[in-house]
This record gives structure tokens, sequence and C-alpha cells, in this order.
């Protein structure tokens, strides 16, 4: 009991370690990215940091493993460089004993990570995606501040609504964007309408400018050519940074229950991902159970790189399976639960395969002695 202590608060120090690293260089990092599209007028800045927080989830879904990983290398390799290995084995604790023990800390991480990837982040990716959508938290064509001229950075769009309600609806509505490098090619824009609002395309996520009762003039200044059109519904894709916040399928903001119910493929391969992060966690930890092993002549970070490539290809693979389900691939390829079953393998293979390989080698010596 002791020695499982004494490994798990290795284990968990490492990983707790690792994790806020990662957590902070991920986050900040797409804080910044976010932040941009604030300052060119895509995002109110004030809802940033909730948002931000409701993605919190998702991130910790996926470092949490990783940190796991790498918790595990960093403490195994320092229990073989200082030969406290040694002394576990020469006291008994056999590989699959050492198995058992490293299995603690990642049920525990796997329950964690398997709330958080079940309940808690589909729970926070539709709560930020209803922020996102409200249009009294967003700049742009998402919503105008009434009586009050905007205009949009990096697009040259003016607009104005003279009132808007608390369901969202704009009220004489003016828009107005020029075109062209130069002003004797630029092309004005002016489209003015009774009212507006910003609908939703619940299967794509894609928004839209709807105006209602309107006309639209489009002409070169100082010129006599002009279109007119009246138009009673007039839509328009609002375009979206690629890589932005809003950019997220809206099959991540579905419950699991949902998920379990429906036969929509794109559903059966979010649910599919779901279920296959936490399961890939105990896999992980056999395999840096076994990938740890090294002497004080080689040091503790020899085989980081090579099963960090191991962990990058686990993750990748499942990630192209899923895309694959969504696409209706039906081969190999598409199914998480092969790919499961694969890296299983090799993890077995490497935590028995070893001692016989050891014991192969042994032999070996012996007979090149006599």
């Amino acid at each position: 009991m002791r020695i499982l202590r004494y490994l798990t608060r290795d284990v968990m120090t490492h990983m707790v370690a690792v994790s806020f690293v990662l957590l902070v260089i991920i986050f900040s990092g797409r804080f910044v990215k976010y932040l941009a599209e604030a300052a060119v007028g895509d995002l109110a800045g004030d809802i940033l940091l909730p948002v931000m927080m409701y993605r919190l989830p998702g991130f910790l879904e996926l470092i949490l493993p990783l940190g796991l990983f790498i918790g595990i290398l960093m403490a195994y390799g320092r229990l073989y460089v200082e030969s406290e290995m040694v002394v576990l084995t020469s006291c008994g604790v056999s590989p699959e004993r050492l198995a058992g023990y490293t299995l603690v800390p990642a049920v525990l991480v796997a329950v964690v990570v398997a709330i958080l990837s079940l309940l808690i982040t589909p729970l926070g990716a539709a709560r930020s995606t209803a922020l996102l959508d409200d249009p009294a938290s967003s700049q742009g064509l998402n919503s105008l501040a009434a009586g009050r001229f905007q205009t949009r950075r990096g697009s040259g769009l003016v607009s104005y609504a003279e009132s808007v309600d608390e369901a969202g609806v704009m009220y004489n509505v003016f828009l107005s964007q020029q075109s062209g490098d130069n002003d004797a090619d630029a092309v004005l824009t002016v489209t003015v309408a009774e009212e507006g609002e910003v609908v939703f395309d619940n299967g794509t996520g894609a928004r839209y400018l709807e105006l209602r009762n309107g006309y639209r003039y489009r002409g070169r200044p100082g010129g006599l050519e002009y279109e007119v059109i009246g138009f009673e519904r007039f839509g328009e894709l609002i375009p979206e940074p690629e890589g932005g916040i809003r950019t997220q399928a809206p099959v991540d903001g579905r419950s699991t229950a949902e998920l379990w119910n429906s036969e929509a493929v794109e559903d059966r391969a979010a649910l599919a991902w779901r279920l296959s992060i936490p399961l890939m966690v105990p896999i992980v930890a056999i395999m840096a159970l076994c990938l740890s092993k090294t002497d004080h002549r080689r040091g503790r970070y020899v085989k980081m790189a090579p099963a960090f490539l191991i962990y990058l290809s686990y993750l990748m693979l499942l990630a192209n399976a899923r895309t694959r389900m969504e696409d209706g691939d039906g081969g190999i390829a598409s199914n998480m639960w092969v790919i499961h079953a694969v890296f299983a393998l090799i993890a077995a293979g490497l935590l028995y395969g070893r001692p016989w390989l050891d014991r192969l080698h042994y032999r070996r010596l012996r007979r090149e002695s006599a």
C-alpha cells in the first residue's frame, strides 16, 4: 500500500505540473488568437473571457491524458535513473504488479476525463455557442448599437439601426460598403430595410444577416448607372474567420444522451469520439510505463521523443477515424474501436514482451560466455 501511495503521488504530481504548463500554453495561445477577433470588431471583448472559460473543459479533456502520459514517463524515468526501480524489483514488484499500480491513477484520470468529455464539455460548448449567438453580446453584423453608426474594421462596412429590441430584431437598418482599391474603381453598395436580424443555420452553424422590406442600391459614386433592387427578404452570409472562435461544430454542443439516441452519422462519430478519449487513458498509461525504462547513463528523457510520437499517432488516428465516420466511410480506418484494440495490443506487447526479450538476451549472453 505504501508503494502504491508513493507511486501514485509521484505520478499525479508530475501529471498536474505538466498539465498546468500545457494548459497555460494552449489557453494563452487561443486567447491571443481570439483577442485578435475582438480587436477587429468581430467579437465583443466583454464576452471573450466567459467563452474561453466555457471552452476550458474541452481543453482539459485532451490535456489530462497527455499530462498523465508525460507524468508517468518522467516519474518512472526518475525511479529508473535513481535505481529505485531496481530496489522495487528486488522486493518482488513484478512488471504486472507495477502495471496494476499504474492503472490506479490512470483509472482516476479516466473517470475525470469521462465526466469532462460526456457531461461538462458539451454543456460548456452549448453555453459558449449560446453566448456567441446572443445578438446583444457580439459586434459587427451580429448586433447594431441602436442610434449609432458603426464601422466594421477590415471590411469597410458602415452599419446603423434606429432601434434594437430585446429579441435582437433591428429596425430601420442602414448598411453601406465600398469595394475597390481606388476611388476610380470604387463601387458603393447601400442597403436600407425596415427591419433585420441575424439568423443561424443549425445544420451548418453559419450566420446569415436577414433584412426584410427594403432596397439595395449599387453603383459608382458620381456615375449615372445604379442598380436598384427592392426585396421583401434579403439574406447574406456573414463570413467567419477561419479558425476563429465560432468555428465549432454544432454537434459539440449536444448532450451525450441526444447523440446516443441519434442515428445521424455525424452524431455517432461525435459519440464515439467522446467515449474514446477516456478509453485511451489506461492504454497510454501502460505504454508510458513500458517506455519509461532507462538507466542513469541514458537519462530519464531519452525516450520522451519516440513516446510522444506514439501518443500523437494514437490521437491523430482517432481524429482521422472520426472524420472518416462523418464522411460515411465504413472502412477499418474509420473504426475507432479497432484503433483502440491495436494500441492495446501494442501496450500488452510492450508489457509482457519486455521480460521475455530480457530473458532471451540473458540466455544468449550465457551461451556466448560459455
